[in-house]
């Protein structure tokens, strides 16, 4: 009996470090793709303003790209969402920010994919009977999946 308590507690302490890494992979990932989106609103911003485009079209981007950095946490998915449509509308055949700009979203694409990846197992494990009984996850939220329309 006391093994099985021995193994069980291992386990249990085994579980809960894992857990423990997923939510600062979750963090970590969450913070690289805010890098990448802020990097890619100040790419936009920085075309707005290189006179490259008509001014309706630079006005635009430059208001998407406000509403995505000033976005609260509720409304940041479709702030988002909207900088990328304002993005495939306006810059199709504009070299070499098209290059750019197709790079910055590819960045933010797979950043998120990345991130949404690690959320996925986080929950995955925190759904895992031993992780609820034992309360293994602590006071931690459970980590969420970033929805936005990157092109992907």
């Amino acid at each position: 009996m006391g093994a099985l308590l021995l193994l069980l507690g291992a386990y249990c302490s085994w579980t809960a470090g894992r857990l423990d890494r997923l939510h600062h992979r979750v963090a970590t990932a969450r913070a690289s793709l805010e890098t990448e989106l802020a990097r890619r609103a100040a790419l936009v911003v920085e075309l707005a303003g290189s006179g490259v485009l008509d001014p309706a079209s630079s006005l635009l981007l430059l208001d998407a790209a406000h509403r995505a950095r000033t976005a609260d946490c509720d409304e940041r998915e479709r702030a988002e969402s909207a900088l990328t449509r304002a993005i495939g509308a306006t810059v199709t055949d504009v070299e070499p920010w098209a290059t750019e700009l197709g790079t910055a979203t590819r960045r933010v694409q797979l950043a998120r994919r990345f991130h949404n990846d690690i959320v996925g197992s986080a929950r995955d494990l925190r759904r895992r009977r031993i992780v609820t009984w034992f309360h293994l996850a602590g006071h931690a939220p459970m980590p969420t999946t970033i929805e936005l329309e990157d092109g992907s």
